[in-house]
């Protein structure tokens, strides 16, 4: 006997470009260098601000200072300390993650040169090679949500989880009515018990970005093995973009160069608490908002004969980072990270629109998107979310899927 699950419909969208951008201000494509740079230099400065706090409170942690009832107290307290500052220091350096990444849009400077050099710089710093990922990330806003095109959170099909053929029988198309056969099937195939879901997600937060960059690790699985961001005759590059990529590579030799010899002057202890962890935190918020930004049961990934850019640039979502911990922590989110979370539907439509303009923007789009009933907000980005999406298995299945000519969206097996 079959169990119900009622899933909603996903609107369609028919709207064109054309009318999409016709509904943002002009002022709100205005680049200014100036502008640009006091954001990311605001967040530089916040950066410092909690390293001079952290380093002046470690110093008073010691007997002579602090009395505190037991000696173990101490290195807790100490450890407590530096764990608070990488958290807050790996958020505010994730805005400026984004600001390069802004950068690579050509979003930072109405300057070419200025857009490559601070993204460059700032990239590289982060472990990031600018232009390898600049040029595939392009690809990406081309094909977002293109089953055979676009390059990352590219779900599994049931064929490639061997599983069974669609059979009416046992299922609907809409998704709405699954036998529990073939739940069970599911569930085998996708390995989504609570355990399973728990691994996947604390893995795929710490590791999944430099996996990515190194093995193509949910990347576009056409791409042949040993894809990576860093040989520039990798498949995603053309002939005329291998220079590119060399300079990538060297961003990315200076900033191991310059990690091992801070390693060398000051200790790997040191180095990994003041700088080590806040990357990690980086790519945990890296992983998590983007995953969140192209991932949910309710999200279309569409065959060739289906997608249009439209259709890909509205198969997204804007959340709220953080703001499942409230409205202060989600400010605080949006403003840390330049708002990438809260205003990505608008960023793939236009990805030239600073973040600065990009709030106004948004509100514009929306307005217009209104009356279609697209679903434009998700619920709060944040780690009880992406358990949520992980534990469904969502984006890791799935022709299990309700469909709609060659619209597939990914459903659950609950």
């Amino acid at each position: 006997m079959a169990t119900k699950h009622e899933q909603g419909i996903y609107v369609v969208p028919d709207i064109t470009v054309k009318e999409l951008l016709a509904a943002i201000p002009p002022h709100c494509h205005k680049r200014s260098t100036i502008r640009s740079s006091m954001h990311a230099l605001w967040n530089m400065i916040v950066i410092g601000v909690f390293y001079k706090a952290a380093t002046f409170a470690d110093a008073l942690i010691n007997p002579q200072t602090l009395s505190l009832p037991h000696p173990a107290l101490y290195p807790f307290a100490r450890f407590s300390l530096w764990a608070l500052y990488s958290f807050w220091t790996g958020l505010f350096a994730t805005g400026l993650w984004v600001v390069a990444h802004e950068a690579g849009h050509q979003a930072f400077s109405e300057s070419k040169a200025i857009n490559n050099t601070v993204g460059w710089i700032l990239h590289s710093a982060l472990g990031v090679p600018y232009h390898s990922w600049r040029i595939t990330h392009a690809k990406h806003h081309a094909s977002t949500g293109h089953m055979t095109q676009d390059q990352v959170f590219v779900p599994a099909t049931r064929s490639d989880k061997g599983l069974k053929p669609f059979d009416p029988k046992r299922e609907d198309l809409q998704g709405s009515s699954v036998a529990e056969e073939v739940k069970k099937e599911l569930y085998e195939a996708l390995g989504d018990s609570p355990l399973g879901a728990t691994l996947g997600f604390f893995s795929y937060l710490i590791a999944g970005w430099p996996l990515y960059l190194m093995f193509n690790s949910s990347g576009q699985p056409r791409y042949p093995a040993g894809t990576n961001h860093f040989t520039p005759k990798a498949i995603m590059f053309a002939p005329h973009q291998w220079g590119q990529i060399i300079i990538s590579d060297i961003g990315i030799f200076l900033w191991v160069a310059a990690l091992a010899t801070s390693v060398y002057t000051w200790g790997f202890a040191t180095v990994f608490r003041v700088y080590g962890a806040p990357y990690l935190w980086v790519n945990h918020w890296l992983v998590l908002i983007t995953f969140l930004q192209h991932t949910d049961p309710l999200l279309p990934h569409y065959r060739a004969s289906e997608f249009t850019f439209t259709r890909g640039a509205l198969a997204t979502l804007d959340r709220s980072l953080l703001g499942d911990l409230g409205s202060v922590m989600g400010w605080i989110g949006a403003h840390a990270t330049m708002g990438i979370s809260e205003t990505h539907i608008l960023h793939h439509v236009c990805s030239k629109i600073p973040h600065y303009n990009a709030w106004e923007a948004s509100r514009a789009l929306r307005k217009v998107l209104a009356p279609t009933g697209l679903r434009m907000d998700g619920n709060p980005g944040g780690w009880a979310e992406m358990y949520r999406v992980v534990e469904e298995g969502v984006g890791r299945s799935i022709d299990q899927r309700r469909k709609v000519g060659s619209v597939r969206c990914a459903r659950t097996t609950k």
